[in-house]
């Protein structure tokens, strides 16, 4: 009986990996920081954004809040 051969375990890289090493290559760095930011900037607004809904919702169903309606 033969014994098998050894067996290589590589990882492949992410998809995020991948698409780094792309923008890598296709970016200066400074665009690529930019870029980074300017999606840090748009999560941000977003999760403020959840947050103020939340709030707001949070003091419609305040029993303490006069209510104008």
């Amino acid at each position: 009986m033969q014994a098998a051969p050894p067996v290589r375990a590589t990882a492949r890289p992410s998809v995020t990996t991948a698409l780094r090493a792309v923008e890598s290559l296709l970016m200066s760095g400074g665009q690529r920081t930019a870029r980074r930011n300017a999606w840090t900037s748009v999560l941000e607004d977003r999760r403020r954004a959840k947050d103020r809904s939340e709030a707001e919702l949070a003091l419609q169903d305040s029993p303490h809040t006069a209510r104008t309606s």
